[in-house]
């Protein structure tokens, strides 16, 4: 194959990469921006706030969960790393007080055992409810987390297109220089690799 032609057709070849890499680019782009948008838009309409650092709920809590909610003491939740901070080192915090370390479905489970017991029953409910919000908030987070994973891809798709383009505009640089003759195996050109005539 004459040189010329692969250098051609690897040009096209990466022109063609750092186009589908630059669209590819795009999409997550807009990904990371629709999921952050929704995230922000869901969470702001539910006016959940932290607790300020010096207040009593953020005292009580055991060291390493106060650390992870005085980070965003006092302001609204609007983010997935806010959301997966209130539902890990808040509620769950609270939930394991209420339910004595067991889980809502131990406490379902005994409640239905023990159906007269109005104590036991409410205390089913609050785990209840404090365990669906809890859900609500980590499936906010994961949402959050694909967006900036999104983000992440979409960062690297440019940059690979950018490093594509460049290649192939030394390519471009290369192909002008070759000599039309010269092949892509074999070294030397076509003229140079002609049999000698016989003596």
């Amino acid at each position: 194959m004459r040189r010329k032609t692969f250098d051609a057709l690897a040009v096209i070849g990466g022109l063609i990469l750092a186009v589908v890499l630059l669209v590819a680019g795009g999409l997550l782009l807009w990904g990371h921006g629709f999921v952050n948008d929704q995230v922000h838009t869901q969470l702001a309409a539910q006016r959940i706030y932290f607790p300020p650092a010096s207040s009593g709920a953020i005292k009580a809590l055991p060291a390493t969960d106060a650390q992870a909610m005085t980070a965003y003491a006092g302001q609204q939740m609007t983010t997935g790393a806010q959301a997966q901070a209130y539902a890990d080192h808040f509620i769950a915090v609270h939930l394991r007080e209420i339910g004595g370390g067991k889980t809502y479905a131990q406490l379902s489970a005994a409640a239905l055992a023990n159906p007269k017991n109005t104590a036991l029953a409410e205390q089913v409910q609050t785990m209840f409810r404090g365990e669906t919000l809890r859900g609500l908030l980590l499936n906010a987070y994961a949402f959050w987390k694909m967006g900036q994973i999104m983000l992440i891809g979409a960062i690297v798709a440019f940059a690979a297109a950018a490093v594509m383009l460049i290649m192939s505009v030394f390519g471009v640089v290369h192909l002008r220089r070759v000599p039309a003759e010269a092949e892509v195996f074999g070294g030397g050109t076509a003229t140079s690799r002609q049999t000698a005539p016989a003596v």
